[in-house]
């Protein structure tokens, strides 16, 4: 299935689920291929949507990596950067199965090609004491670690193609997470204008131009 922008933003977290986790209101500052990560006050975590399953009527969007209390916001900025980069395997052929641990999931990363799990991301942020120094930057440095699991995403249409401009605008930490929705806009216009460009390319001349 494939997960169009504004996704999230259409189909938000059950109220159910967003009132139990006090999340009601909740800020979403990323979505790409159905994964976002959002925020409110001090708690930060990931947004995913689910794939469609005949034994689920309605799987819906689900949270995972949930911190209830941010300490370091450059953890924030990891947070939008994950689920940028989970949004783009996702896009590039793997899949996201969510596995539900009360109110929230854990993630698996599949990769098609061996059926074998990727990654697993906990339905809880464990911070570094329990968790073993485990933290939402290890695990970005994990899943950008991965090899692609196919072929690219189908740049030919124009909607994956922006997402995945997104993602490299939010992978540069010299962009800010504010400034990366317009950054891939002003990248898609320099294909637009130059088709001969890659999505790399596009984004370095978008900040040249800026």
């Amino acid at each position: 299935m494939t997960f169009t922008t504004g996704h999230l933003a259409e189909q938000p977290l059950p109220p159910g689920i967003a009132g139990a986790l006090s999340l009601a209101g909740y800020q979403l500052l990323v979505d790409v291929a159905g994964v976002g990560a959002g925020r409110l006050g001090q708690q930060a975590f990931l947004l995913v949507a689910a794939d469609p399953d005949p034994a689920v009527p309605d799987p819906g969007t689900q949270i995972s990596l949930h911190q209830a209390k941010l300490r370091d916001e450059r953890d924030m900025t990891a947070y939008t950067q994950l689920a940028a980069q989970l949004g783009f395997l996702r896009l590039a052929g793997y899949r996201l199965t969510l596995e539900r641990a009360g109110l929230r999931s854990k993630i698996s990363m599949v990769d098609p090609a061996t059926g074998g799990m990727a990654i697993t991301i906990p339905e809880k942020h464990p911070g570094k004491l329990l968790g073993g120094g485990l933290t939402v930057s290890t695990l970005l440095a994990k899943v950008r670690g991965l090899g692609p699991a196919g072929p690219p995403p189908d740049l030919s249409s124009p909607d994956a193609l922006r997402q995945v401009l997104l993602e490299l605008a939010l992978r540069d930490d010299s962009i800010g997470g504010a400034d990366a929705v317009e950054m891939a806009d002003r990248a898609l216009a320099q294909i637009t204008q130059n088709p001969t460009l890659d999505p790399a390319a596009a984004i370095e001349a978008a900040k040249s131009s800026a």
